[in-house]
């Protein structure tokens, strides 16, 4: 067990359960938020999506957060048989959470299964190309940055307009850049010059933080990261200590206790 902090750069709200979770394995996990998210400056563009929906074969969302947003826009009027028939598609285990808490039958979504070696855009288009095909519509989720313009890869898009299939995106949420406090500055030096273990969840995230540092050497840092394409953005950063794995609880505490 590594005596050094665990920090989670998660969003604050994602960040909680991470934290919780590597607490009660025996480490001192502390949140850095280095994504913030704000709320779309026009709620309209998404209760007009919620008006469509029936359009849609499918609705793809990126994260748990654009779930959240999505469902938070949804008006009190609207029908669950506004949802029946329709797909619901997620990268990972905690966007899954994500829908059965907003009340998607587990039987409508399509996801990575758990026992998946990643969970991401490819991983998911494996399980749901079949559903796609000339003229089938369906809508993507996503977060946007700061003036609320779609932010983040496109991969499954593109896979989408390949395979003839007609698809619109809504920004359900922004994500910025985070300003430190003190304590959250001498937090993310500590990291720098390896006195705690980063984990990292997003290449953005990696990219706001070199933002937020200037100047600062990464070789010393040691980091987790929970994807392979995080991993190669970690290394292109400078962190000289570095471990790439899933996303899932076993395998961030395995990883962690290698930096030890």
């Amino acid at each position: 067990m590594t005596a050094r902090p665990v920090i989670v750069t998660r969003p604050a709200r994602e960040a909680v359960q991470w934290v919780e979770d590597l607490r009660a394995a025996g480490f001192d996990a502390v949140a850095l938020p280095l994504i913030v998210i704000e709320p779309v400056h026009d709620a309209e563009p998404l209760r007009a999506a919620w008006r469509r929906i029936e359009d849609y074969a499918a609705l793809m969302f990126v994260s748990a957060t654009a779930v959240e947003h999505f469902f938070q826009s949804r008006d009190a009027d609207s029908s669950d048989e506004a949802m029946s028939g329709r797909r619901f598609w997620a990268t990972g285990p905690g966007t899954t959470r994500a829908l059965l808490r907003a009340g998607v039958p587990p039987e409508a979504i399509d996801a990575p299964p758990p026992e998946a070696t990643r969970f991401d855009s490819e991983a998911l288009w494996e399980r749901v190309q079949a559903q796609v095909s000339a003229g089938v519509r369906v809508l993507i989720v996503r977060g946007g940055d700061e003036a609320g313009q779609p932010a983040g890869r496109d991969w499954l898009a593109k896979e989408i307009d390949a395979a003839s299939g007609r698809r619109d995106t809504v920004v359900a949420y922004r994500r910025l850049p985070p300003l430190f406090d003190v304590r959250q500055h001498q937090l993310a030096i500590d990291g720098a010059q390896g006195r705690a273990i980063w984990l990292f969840s997003s290449s953005e995230a990696i990219a706001n933080l070199q933002r937020a540092m200037p100047g600062t050497d990464w070789h010393a840092a040691s980091a987790v990261a929970t994807h392979a394409r995080i991993g190669e953005a970690a290394r292109a950063a400078g962190f000289g200590a570095l471990r790439v794995c899933t996303p899932l609880r076993d395998a961030l505490i395995a990883s962690i206790e290698s930096l030890a």
